[in-house]
């Protein structure tokens, strides 16, 4: 039995203990989660987490010396992109390679009441997030003739209905003992103002997934990564959850990854061509020889303006969120117990209790402080770190807003575009509108073509009736 005491030496070094201050009229189990709860925060950093983000905002340092990053350019210009797609293949073919999904993420910006990867995202049958991705690794599977292990990491928050999810739909068609589940860390939210970490309830501390940058130690943690040792698995294929077209597993760029030029195979990045220089994507950079992404908002925007001769803007490479990790990279910075990201502060509205008065408080303005890490911050680890090109219509879909840029119909638009484009070049007629968009919606299973090729041997119609809706 916990008793308050306890609690309080535990709390009291950090000026914590105002967190006990309902103990008393608490039940029994409502008293042993909050003991709970309090014992799995280490106290001795909150104090200096308290001082560095929360009661003073931290400002950014622009490095003195800051160029654009270099990268491998899609068209294979001054790279032998074949001999790079054998490397990638050959891993594949040798089972070395795992697939790792952050999805920590709810749907409620969307109006979706569940885990985002459970979102209908299909441009046409509205397969879920989960059930594209699974086909992609099927579809590898197939081609590769190897297992590719898949592991997803969810929050605290919607672990449970994830799991649920995937048992409820036979896993996707995959084997589900190569498909694995573990939750992220959290950190504890702080009032903005006095640096007190808040109460959601009376026996509830109020909490924040601590980002996708708790990523790594988490691999450690749950054990994923000794059990990709065990599997013989080298390299991991890492994406976020709200993109319906990425490529889980992309040959080229895993074979650039592993053996590439310049490449330590210990961290490597995707980027497409930043479309205007306000664009929300993080900057690509080279800094005292190392790749950094330095954050739209960090960035100082004339920089970001800068073009070449040609016009092309200067720091041009925007990061998409796609990375490869060696899985020795990850064992060995996720399991330093000295390893931490820095954290990036985010300001939000934080319901909460008024530990004084026990008023549940709605804020209408931002009152608190969610602190999470990024795990672009660790490229600065890795020994040596590439970059490679995409293209957003063949990879960049993201599904993150109800309306407008990023949502499900500007998705739904970006899936049509893609297959249009595949369509189009193997030459099936593809009806237009005058402005040159598709007239019509298609959605392509990665089971039916991962490449454009693929689709030289596939059934498609040809013609394809304007306005008309097709799933291939």
């Amino acid at each position: 039995m916990t008793t308050s005491q306890e609690l309080r030496d535990l709390l009291a070094p950090a000026g914590q203990e105002h967190l006990l201050a309902f103990w008393d009229r608490l039940n029994h189990t409502e008293q042993e989660s909050l003991a709970r709860q309090i014992r799995a925060i280490d106290w001795s950093c909150v104090p200096a987490w308290i001082k560095r983000y929360v009661t003073t905002k931290p400002e950014f340092a622009l490095p003195d010396t800051i160029e654009p990053a270099s990268y491998f350019a899609r068209d294979g210009d001054g790279w032998d992109e074949a001999a790079i797609r054998e490397q990638g293949e050959a891993l594949l073919r040798s089972g070395k390679v795992a697939c790792f999904t952050v999805a920590g993420g709810q749907g409620s910006r969307l109006g979706y009441d569940g885990p985002k990867g459970c979102y209908p995202a299909g441009a046409v049958t509205r397969k879920p997030l989960f059930q594209m991705f699974a086909d992609a690794i099927l579809a590898a599977q197939d081609r590769f003739g190897r297992v590719i292990p898949w592991y997803i990491m969810t929050s605290p928050l919607n672990h449970d209905a994830t799991c649920s999810f995937f048992n409820t739909h036979d896993y996707l068609g995959l084997d589900q003992g190569n498909v694995r589940f573990f939750a992220q860390g959290t950190m504890p939210s702080f009032d903005a103002a006095t640096g007190r970490v808040l109460l959601s309830n009376p026996h509830t501390i109020a909490t924040n997934p601590d980002g996708h940058g708790g990523a790594l130690s988490a691999l450690v943690k749950s054990g994923s990564i000794e059990e990709m040792q065990r599997r013989g698995i080298e390299h991991i294929s890492y994406f976020q959850v709200d993109n319906p077209i990425v490529k889980p597993i992309d040959p080229v760029f895993l074979g650039l990854h592993a053996a590439g030029p310049g490449s330590s195979g210990e961290m490597s990045s995707k980027m497409i061509p930043k479309a205007y220089p306000e664009e929300k994507l993080g900057n690509f950079c080279s800094v005292d020889g190392k790749v950094r992404v330095i954050e739209y908002s960090d960035l100082p925007m004339d920089l970001q303006r800068e073009t070449t001769a040609d016009g092309t803007l200067r720091f041009l490479a925007g990061s998409i969120a796609i990375h490869a990790l060696g899985v020795d990279f990850v064992a060995r910075v996720g399991g330093d117990p000295d390893f931490a990201l820095p954290f990036h502060r985010a300001d939000k509205k934080i319901p909460h209790v008024n530990t004084d008065t026990g008023e549940a408080v709605e804020p209408a303005e931002p009152n608190g402080v969610k602190l999470e890490q990024f795990v672009f911050d660790a490229l600065e680890l890795a020994k040596g770190s590439i970059v490679y090109e995409t293209d957003r219509v063949e990879e960049f879909a993201p599904i993150k807003n109800a309306e407008g840029v990023d949502s499900p119909a500007s998705s739904a638009q970006i899936q049509t575009q893609r297959a249009a484009r595949w369509l189009g070049e193997i030459g099936v007629d593809v009806p237009q509108t005058a402005d040159g968009d598709p007239d019509c919606v298609i959605e392509l299973s990665p089971r039916t073509a991962m490449t454009q090729d693929d689709l030289r041997t596939a059934d498609v119609p040809d013609p394809i009736e304007p306005g008309s809706r097709i799933a291939l």
